[in-house]
């Protein structure tokens, strides 16, 4: 939360990415009256709008000697703005698995693993890999176009190491099943196809669009929460599970069960026809 340079007019920043030119995405709020060039003071920053704003969206320059450390300093946790309770402790809107800033919202699917789970998955003899998406702004922001063809969906950068694309061989080469936890995973493998139903390690962004009719060459189960309507999320589901998406969430409505990032989770496989 800011101030506007000259007017002292109260201005909310929400960070999505770091561009490669040094320069920030972000959400600005109200955005109406933001033009290229207005200062918005922090107190241990200042962030300038380098674009004109569309749709809330802008271009910002921040100004610090170390711009990450200062949002850690005088930021708060995103939380998705349909939730409206209050966290004491920031931590629980944070997997187990996250390891380094960059992400603008979390990975949800990733909240129902703990420690405890994930031993029992390996005694199991269930290996897991990690990888790394920076969540942002279509997993939050509903989608407006009249159909689904024409969304434009935002870029989000995504890395694949090297010890995830062998365990992923690894498991076509015995038969197993790779299961994607959480949507994003989806995203960042499929991204990463080599077209042989492994994943070619790398790091990048990428604008893949999930959705009916796309072909999944990499994932065969996916474990996530239950998605609002108007969502990508939900659309990369239906594209997964085909039909069976509709009898799932039926089924989740009639059993009260809780959706959105705090709510129940689901494991999906692959529509095979």
């Amino acid at each position: 939360m800011g101030r506007r340079e000259g007017t002292g007019g109260t201005v909310e920043l929400l960070v999505l990415d770091r561009r490669d030119d040094g320069l920030w995405d972000a959400l600005a709020r109200p955005s109406r009256r933001l033009r290229r060039g207005v200062r918005i003071e922090f107190s241990e920053l200042q962030a300038v709008i380098r674009s004109e704003p569309r749709e809330g969206r802008v271009v910002v320059e921040l100004v610090s000697d170390d711009p990450e450390r200062a949002i850690e300093t005088v930021g708060m946790v995103p939380l998705p703005p349909y939730f409206t309770g209050h966290l004491d402790d920031p931590a629980r809107y944070q997997t187990m698995f996250a390891a380094t800033p960059g992400s603008s919202a979390a990975p949800t699917a990733g909240l129902h693993f703990t420690e405890e789970v994930v031993s029992g998955l390996a005694r199991r003899g269930i290996t897991m890999a990690t990888v790394d998406l920076h969540v942002s702004l279509d997993t939050f922001r509903p989608m407006t176009a009249a159909v689904v063809e024409e969304h434009e969906i935002h870029s989000e950068w995504c890395g694949v190491p090297l010890s995830t694309a062998q365990a992923v061989q690894q498991t076509r080469d015995r038969g197993g099943k790779v299961v994607a936890v959480g949507t994003t995973v989806v995203r960042t493998l499929e991204s990463m196809a080599d077209g042989r139903g492994g994943v070619t390690a790398g790091e990048g962004r990428t604008d893949l669009f999930l959705k009916p009719g796309s072909v999944f060459r990499v994932v065969d189960a996916l474990v996530t929460n239950f998605h609002m309507p108007r969502s990508t999320l939900l659309v990369l589901l239906a594209a997964f599970m085909g039909p069976r998406w509709r009898t799932a969430y039926r089924t989740a409505l009639d059993l009260g069960y809780r959706f959105l990032s705090f709510g129940d989770a689901m494991y999906a496989e692959r529509d095979q026809t």
